[in-house]
Parts: C-alpha cells; sequence; structure tokens
C-alpha cells in the first residue's frame, strides 16, 4: 500500500518533466514563462522545460524608454516568441518585441473597448504632437489632445509621464492614437467638484467681478472657483443688465445660495437684504432709548415742581 502512495508521488513529482519531454517547441511558437534572472544584457525565463528561454537586450522593446530594471523583476510571467531553438549553449533565444507584435494589438483593442487610462511617458515631439509607447508600438499624440489646453511647446512635454486612453487603434495602418486630453479633463472636474463641496450655503464671499453677461454677472472667487450672480440677485431694484451696477475689474461681496451640481451661485441682494433688515431695528433700539430718557425726565421735572421749597 505505503509503495503505491511512494510511485503515486513520484509520479506527481515528475508531471512537469514528463509533461516536457513530449513537448515540442519551433521558431515561432510564443511560449508563457517566469523570469528567474535579470541583467543589463539578458532576461533569463523558465519555460517548465529542459533549457531555458533567453531574451537578450536587443530584443526587449521598440520602446526607447524601456528600462529593464524598472519594468522586469524576477517572478514576472512574461510572453516572447522562440527567435532559435539552440543559441549554442542549450537554450532557447527569444524575442519579447516579436511576441509583442503579435499580441500587443489584441491588448490595445480592449484597452480601447474597456476605456482603460494608462500611463505613458512622452518619447520625443513630432510635429503637430508627440510620440508615446504603449505595449511596445507606436503612438501618437496630437498636440490638441495632451491636455486640456493646446499646447504649443511640445517638447517641454517629452520625458514627462502622463494618463491616457486609447483613442484609435489601426492594426493594418500601423497606427495607434492616445489622448490625455480627456483624462485630465476627468481629473480638474473632480478637484473643482471636491472645492465646490468645502463651500457652506449662505457663508459670504468676497470676489473680483470677471465678466458681465445680459444675464448676470460672474465672481472670481480665487483658488480657480468663480460663481455666478444672476441678475435678478445684483440688487434689489430691476436692472435691464448688470453693468448698470457692475463693472469688470470691482471687488464685491456676495452670500453663497447654493453649489447644486458644481456650480456656484451668489446673491449680492441678500446682503442688501440683511443690511435693510437690522437698520430699522437698531433705529428703533435708539428711539426707545431717547423716549425713555425723555420720560424720565418728564416724571422727574413734575415731582420737582410740586415741591414747595
Amino acid at each position: 500500500m505505503s509503495e503505491n502512495i511512494n510511485n503515486k508521488q513520484t509520479m506527481d513529482d515528475f508531471a512537469d518533466e514528463l509533461e516536457a519531454s513530449f513537448r515540442r517547441i519551433n521558431e515561432g511558437d510564443v511560449l508563457k514563462g517566469t523570469v528567474i534572472d535579470v541583467s543589463e544584457d539578458e532576461i533569463t525565463l523558465d519555460l517548465k522545460y529542459y533549457a531555458p528561454g533567453i531574451i537578450k537586450a536587443e530584443e526587449w522593446s521598440n520602446d526607447p524608454n524601456f528600462s529593464v530594471t524598472e519594468s522586469i523583476h524576477v517572478g514576472d510571467v512574461l510572453e516572447a516568441t522562440v527567435i532559435r531553438r539552440d543559441d549554442g549553449a542549450g537554450n532557447i533565444l527569444l524575442s519579447m518585441k516579436e511576441a509583442n507584435e503579435v499580441l500587443a494589438w489584441d491588448k490595445l483593442q480592449e484597452y480601447l473597448e474597456q476605456d482603460t487610462i494608462l500611463s505613458v511617458k512622452i518619447s520625443e515631439s513630432v510635429n503637430g504632437g508627440v510620440i508615446a509607447y504603449l505595449e511596445g508600438i507606436r503612438g501618437f499624440i496630437p498636440a490638441s489632445q495632451i491636455t486640456t489646453a493646446y499646447v504649443e511647446d511640445t517638447a517641454s512635454y517629452v520625458g514627462k509621464t502622463i494618463e491616457v486612453r486609447v483613442i484609435t487603434v489601426d492594426e493594418d495602418a500601423n497606427r495607434l492614437v492616445l489622448s490625455g486630453k480627456s483624462v485630465a479633463a476627468e481629473k480638474e472636474t473632480e478637484e473643482h467638484n471636491h472645492k465646490v463641496a468645502m463651500l457652506v450655503p449662505g457663508s459670504v464671499v468676497e470676489g473680483t467681478v470677471e465678466s458681465l453677461q445680459p444675464y448676470g454677472a460672474f465672481v472670481n472667487l480665487g483658488n480657480g472657483l468663480s460663481g455666478l450672480v444672476h441678475i435678478s440677485q445684483i440688487c434689489e431694484r430691476r436692472i435691464k443688465k448688470p453693468s448698470e451696477v457692475l463693472k469688470e475689474g470691482q471687488r464685491v461681496k456676495a452670500k453663497i445660495l447654493n453649489t447644486n451640481d458644481g456650480k456656484i451661485s451668489l446673491s449680492m441682494r441678500a446682503l442688501e437684504e440683511e443690511m435693510v433688515d437690522t437698520t430699522p431695528s437698531e433705529e428703533a433700539a435708539d428711539l426707545s432709548a431717547y423716549r425713555s430718557s425723555e420720560n424720565l425726565s418728564t416724571s422727574l421735572g413734575s415731582l420737582l415742581s410740586g415741591l414747595k421749597l
């Protein structure tokens, strides 16, 4: 009984070796292997075969920014194409570049369909935009798609890492187009909405009138924020246009009405109304004090007049 168990364990222990003995590897095959060693000159893979796989530096990537020390680590699983079954030293020569040319376009198409956000390093500036490599494929980013604003000096972006989406994949034309604009716009919107969410409706803010429109005035509140004072909220009296009361560059105070949908609604009129509400009460208090004093004086006078000295 124990002999059968030992035989079974022995067979299990050598299952991989037995499978490898029947395995045939041919040039052009795409193999998957685990990285067991990385140097400046080559990457060594465990292919679960009698011979290890070797990827020389010239077969790593078409990306000029590729760094083996940053990108490849022991334990990583890589796919590579067999370019020679025996390099003369018993190793199988592999190419990540060739495998990538077969597999990369499918990955890029997947990134496009899933709207994946990816980080790329810009490697060069060209006419009308910049170049960045993704999955080893040369991708073009138009100047208008680098960020939310059009970039005149594209050379200033060389060496920078930005987040992008894939917007065009055409394997037949060897065409890959990327865009960082939509990703940057989403981040800016998220940051803006966070700042707006920190504002408290009912609080008073101060800013500069940055533009006048027929329907109201936009006030720059600083920190990248601006709010709208609707024409009906500029003052108590009815006006036909904001320029009757305001001018660009003018410093104003206003109350925050609401911050719905990431927009800031302001009211200067509300501050005017508050001032009007507080003034009568102050005057009434002063008048009441005056009357009390007057009554006191009158009563004292009457008392004194009744005395015979």
